[in-house]
């Protein structure tokens, strides 16, 4: 029972992060319906301020949440114009093209990859403790930096699913995802929309990389790990569909979990690529897709 509680515990805490960055995915698939090979740059370019900034907040005396805090803002800050450059000069001209997107994205990728290189290095970057001690939860010991992780993501995402259903700006952006040319009949700013989707996900990307970066070891590559699970949870769920992401982003972090207990990493990924297979044989809109 202790053992079962722990694993459900750990997958809730890996699944925030892959919930968080599929719904950028997602978002962006849904009102564009362009993949975006370079999300995972965003998401690795907040964790990377996080890691830099961090440590030189700390050498000025400055307390570790403060300090974190601080990083967390300076994080999104950076990504968000990452994100309005990467759409200003590139992802605007190539909207419902998926190939020229494709492209486009590799392309970012190549370069943001050099880039990030140069300008952090290649060398690892670890982050200070932030919150220290443990929580016992039906027994089961849980980091308070892990279960701080979670809880933040789990509001993230339902202030997400809450202003998707209930403001104007989420009717518009499921409107746009479900038939961009009946929106723009209804008056809906098409190019706006597409605008304000595209920088929402790069600050779910900037927020999930903020939050992971204090439990894990951050380098220019941390991206394309995630990025391949990204991908994976929102193929499982449907692309295009917020609560898909969010089941898909479950899925994936308790076949990992389970798998990587009782195997091996090796034999976890090989998992939740068999998923993806069966799921795709069986429903290949995902278990939540609609197109």
């Amino acid at each position: 029972m202790h053992t079962a509680i722990q694993l459900i515990l750990t997958s809730l805490q890996i699944g925030a992060v892959y919930i968080l960055f599929s719904l950028g995915l997602t978002l962006i698939f849904g009102v564009m319906r362009i993949v975006n090979f370079a999300h995972g740059h965003l998401f690795a370019i907040s964790a990377l301020v996080v890691a830099y900034t961090v440590p030189l907040l700390a050498g000025w005396n400055l307390p570790a949440l403060p300090a974190y805090l601080l990083g967390v803002v300076a994080a999104v800050a950076v990504t968000l114009v990452l994100g309005f450059l990467m759409y200003v000069f590139g992802f605007r001209y190539f909207q419902r093209d998926m190939v020229g997107s494709f492209i486009l994205s590799i392309g970012l990728v190549l370069l943001l990859d050099g880039v990030f290189l140069k300008v952090f290095g290649g060398a690892v970057r670890p982050v200070p403790e932030i919150l220290p001690g443990t929580v016992t939860i039906l027994g089961a010991p849980v980091t308070a930096q892990r279960l701080a992780l979670c809880v933040a993501a789990v509001i993230i995402t339902a202030l997400l699913y809450w202003a998707m259903t209930r403001t104007k700006l989420g009717k518009a952006l499921r409107a746009v995802s479900i038939d961009h040319e009946a929106a723009m009949l209804q008056g809906v700013p098409y190019g706006r929309i597409a605008f304000a989707g595209f920088m929402i996900a790069s600050a779910l990307a900037a927020l999930a990389g903020a939050l992971i970066a204090p439990v894990t070891i951050v380098s220019p590559a941390i991206g394309a790990d995630y990025l391949i699970k990204g991908f994976i949870a929102v193929i499982v769920g449907g692309l295009g569909s917020v609560p898909g992401a969010i089941l898909g982003g479950l899925f994936v972090a308790a076949i990992e979990t389970v798998g990587g207990f009782y195997f091996d990493a090796t034999s976890a990924t090989i998992a939740i690529f068999l998923l993806v297979i069966v799921v795709l044989l069986v429903r290949p809109k995902g278990l939540l897709g609609h197109g």
